[in-house]
């Protein structure tokens, strides 16, 4: 069974940099022990100030962080960044340039012992052999290892990681990511990344919290929070989505392509229908109601764009597909990716 004691709580986080923009604007957040948590949210949401604020590089103006019983941020608290137990891997790595790999992670380590724990930590990286390397003479996957090697060495409470992943090349981003699970997972260690990247986040989440506005607007598992978005705000931070405006009458809310079922929601009540690409089943139709007016390739499946039923939509469907560009279709609705919010 999952460990579901909470490590570190968020409370209420504020933080403005000018008065009429609340870079955090009443954050909560509760990170788990032993589970990854990725943060996504758009640029300017409060990710990297919220990262920040954990790591005491800032001062919340009102709310608390918590690390267990222990207060590390509140009205009357600010515990320095050097006496929490957090460990940090920068988007820059931010390596010592004149320090081997080795010193680089042993670099903050007291005790006799301290090198011996920072060639461990090279070697659960897989780069033992490049202790006396420079940073220079290291690709951008190992100085990113060294960066988590280092961040890992003192036995950290918490590990923040902003985004990690974005300086490299997808093939190696998806190699390094991960690396870096197995090796968060196998420390057992509770962490943080930070990520606008939707397919990241869910690729290496345990728990995800979506964030908006300065303002965590959901959290859960990956798997549920895509399938059950709160918001259309949720539902677009998680992939391409489109959103029909609708009422309830007698339990359903009426789209073009038919009704969906709206069970909880008041007859009369405005609602948004939101539909995920897939949702879409694409029949050929030679008097079907839509018009194929794009096709294109995306590997296992295809994205097709459709004209008809008031608007213009997008669909995916398997490949392959004898629908082509042109081509008339009949459309229906996979209620297993639909979701009725409130409006």
């Amino acid at each position: 069974m999952a460990d579901t004691r909470t490590v570190l709580s968020i409370r209420g986080a504020e933080r403005r940099y000018r008065a009429d923009h609340a870079a955090l604007a009443g954050a909560d957040l509760n990170l788990h022990a032993g589970r990854i948590t990725a943060l996504l949210g758009p640029s300017g949401s409060g990710k990297s100030t919220l990262l920040r604020a954990i790591a005491g590089l800032e001062r919340l103006e009102a709310g608390s962080i918590c690390l267990g019983a222990t207060v590390w941020n509140d009205h009357t608290t600010h515990v320095a960044p050097e006496t929490r137990r957090v460990g940090m891997v920068f988007q820059d790595y931010a390596l010592f340039p004149h320090m081997t790999a080795l010193a680089n992670v042993a670099f903050g380590l007291t005790g006799p012992d301290k090198t011996a724990r920072a060639m461990t930590q090279l070697e659960v990286a897989e780069l033992g052999h490049k202790a006396k390397a420079y940073p220079h003479e290291l690709s951008g996957g190992e100085q990113q290892r060294v960066a988590l090697a280092r961040a890992l060495a003192p036995q950290p409470a918490v590990v923040l990681l902003d985004e990690p992943f974005s300086g490299l090349d997808r093939r190696l981003r998806g190699e390094l990511r991960e690396r870096t699970v197995d090796t968060l997972r196998a420390a057992g260690t509770t962490a943080l990344i930070v990520t606008h990247d939707a397919e990241e986040a869910m690729a290496v989440a345990d728990e995800l919290a979506l964030m908006d506005g300065g303002r965590i607007i959901q959290t859960g598992p990956p798997d549920d929070v895509w399938m059950t978005p709160v918001s259309a705000t949720a539902a677009k931070l998680l992939g391409d989505v489109e959103i029909i405006e609708a009422q309830v009458t007698n339990g359903q809310a009426e789209t073009p392509f038919g009704p969906v079922d709206a069970n909880g929601f008041e007859d009369g009540q405005p609602v948004s229908v939101l539909v995920r690409p897939r949702a879409f089943t694409l029949s050929l139709d030679p008097d079907g109601p839509c018009t194929i007016t794009r096709r294109r390739s995306a590997g296992p499946h295809l994205t097709h764009r459709f004209a008809g039923a008031g608007g213009e939509w997008s669909a995916q469907t398997p490949a392959p597909s004898p629908i082509r560009e042109g081509d008339r279709v009949s459309v229906e609705l996979d209620p297993v990716y639909v979701r009725v919010v409130a409006a």
